[in-house]
């Protein structure tokens, strides 16, 4: 490792962090090609079916790019996607260093990209920075070695864990910043889920904002079928796709629905509930990656109990409803022993500035 090797892979990692939102369910990417000590070409994958990272910087470095060392934050793919694989293309460009964090965990490039340079004679060092490349991709390293979608769970409630009154009143128990942190905090996401009773008493667009150009959905286990054809979700399903699980058989209320646009999945029966196993499997068959999981407390409850998540972020507000009948965040049977637990460890924020907590489950 060579003195300015951090410094030039720091650069490719701020780099990279531009496209958070914009490149799944790719992983974000950044490139940065020196040649004497000095930046020749930099760049960033910016969008799904764009010119990835490498590519960008290749470009801007030119010739420049001959005898130079390429640092880049995912090892260089091998296959051929929407856009041709980058690992040959570097070894065209005539670097005679690369510098990696870690291996793609995709199985069509894990491995492979750094053995068909290292074949090609150029001095391959992988493990610069790897533990900050690994958290800035985590969604989809995680994703890629589960084949399930990663799950953030998601709760906006009081310091006392409340989300509603005895009454059901939630609106707004957090403050007009904080909604519109959870909103940017989705578009980290490919997609994000509630359950039917979200949808009946708030009637949600569940969108994220600022708004994407890349597909988003929103996702709801809904056993009875009983999302209404007059909501937002419905009447917005032609232009950002929403998926219904429903226990239901086909009915007449299906055939509305999709009428409108939306895509019912029929999941098996399990005594009036979707199975969550069942829902994430499907999910990732449908390319949705990682996912934002966002109640209410039956849904967060469930989650929580199959121990099906990867990150908890909590908005908490400065209010106490206390009492036995405010719904918790997150429901479901009570824990008898506190060894039944699900033990946390405290991650950083998701973004500069974000007032959330967030957690990861200690496995």
């Amino acid at each position: 490792m060579r003195p300015d090797d951090a410094r030039f892979m720091e650069r490719a990692l701020e780099l990279a962090r531009r496209g958070l939102g914009e490149t799944n369910p790719n992983p974000v990417v950044g490139c940065v090609v020196v040649r004497n000590g000095r930046v020749v070409g930099e760049g960033y994958h910016r969008r799904a079916g764009g010119p990835h990272a490498e590519i960008v910087a290749l470009t801007r470095a030119g010739a420049k790019a001959s005898g130079a060392t390429l640092y880049v934050t995912l090892e260089p793919c091998t296959h051929q996607g929407r856009t041709p694989p980058c690992a040959p293309r570097v070894v065209a460009s005539g670097v005679k260093r690369v510098v990696l964090p870690m291996r793609d965990p995709d199985p069509r490039v894990s491995g492979r990209g750094i053995a068909l340079l290292r074949a090609a004679g150029i001095d391959v060092l992988l493990g610069v920075m790897e533990e900050d490349a690994r958290l800035l991709n985590e969604r989809f390293t995680r994703a890629i070695r589960m084949w399930r979608p990663f799950v953030l769970l998601k709760a906006a409630m009081t310091l006392d864990g409340r989300i509603a009154t005895a009454r059901g009143e939630s609106k707004w128990i957090t403050s007009a910043r904080q909604r519109r942190e959870a909103r940017l905090l989705r578009r980290f996401h490919d997609g994000v889920l509630v359950g039917i009773g979200t949808v009946l008493a708030d009637d949600p667009l569940l969108l994220p904002e600022p708004s994407l150009k890349r597909p988003f959905f929103r996702i709801v286990l809904d056993p009875k079928l009983r999302t209404p054809v007059t909501s937002r979700l419905v009447g917005s399903a032609r232009s950002s796709a929403v998926l219904l699980l429903t226990n239901r058989r086909v009915t007449a209320a299906q055939g509305r629905l999709e009428a409108m646009g939306v895509t019912v999945l029929n999941a098996p029966e399990a005594r009036g509930r979707i199975p969550l196993a069942w829902a994430l499997r499907v999910l990732r068959e449908r390319g949705i990656l990682s996912l934002m999981v966002e109640g209410g407390s039956t849904v967060l409850g469930a989650f929580l109990r199959e121990e099906l998540f990867d990150q908890v972020a909590l908005f908490r507000a400065p209010v106490l409803l206390g009492g036995r009948r405010s719904l918790p965040a997150f429901g479901g049977a009570d824990v008898q022993r506190l060894s039944d637990g699900v033990r946390l460890r405290p991650g950083p924020p998701p973004f500069p500035g974000a007032s959330c907590e967030v957690w990861y489950p200690d496995r």
